[in-house]
């Protein structure tokens, strides 16, 4: 207990940690209060003071989201948006096997309609279609690649209204 000029500041001391802690369990917990290490007078003693403890890390410190770590690596997902829907959404397109499932899953998710595909007109029948964005930055048809190409390229997905399609799509 350390009191000065009739002061307890034990009492005083702002720790980190709960009221009425042990000191023992105060001990080892990291600590943002300095010591005292002060320029010391010529007459006062010289006084070999204990080496400060050793900070551990904290474990899990900072928090990560689970869905943000990189362990997993069968994990693909791509930001999900639609012309004229306030939201965006997020799927993992390893989830799905191919582009009947994924399609179904968006007509799902946004309340539409996907029409038939051709390889020569692309989507009819519908007011959206919908296109991806690939690594190269290119927007393309869903649909124009193979599926394993489609999934191991996507960047991004976008529902886009069948007017505002440009031609060399």
């Amino acid at each position: 207990m350390e009191v000065i000029n009739g002061l307890n500041l034990k009492d005083t001391e702002l720790r980190l940690g709960l009221p009425g802690a042990q000191e023992e369990q105060q001990q080892q917990q990291v600590s943002c209060v300095r010591s005292n290490n002060k320029r010391k007078n010529n007459d006062s003693k010289e006084e070999s003071a204990p080496p400060p403890p050793a900070k551990t890390q904290i474990v899990g410190w900072p928090p990560v989201r689970s869905n943000r770590k990189n362990n997993n690596k069968n994990v693909s997902y791509v930001k999900v948006s639609m012309d004229g829907a306030p939201y965006l959404r997020k799927i993992d397109l390893k989830m799905y096997k191919n582009y009947p499932e994924l399609l179904k899953a968006l007509e799902n998710m946004f309340k539409f309609t996907v029409g038939e595909y051709s390889e020569r007109q692309g989507y009819k029948g519908s007011g959206f279609v919908p296109t991806y964005e690939d690594k190269d930055g290119d927007w393309m048809l869903v649909g124009d690649v193979p599926w394993d190409m489609f999934s191991s390229s996507c960047q991004k997905l976008r529902i886009m209204k069948g007017s505002e399609v440009p031609p060399a799509l």
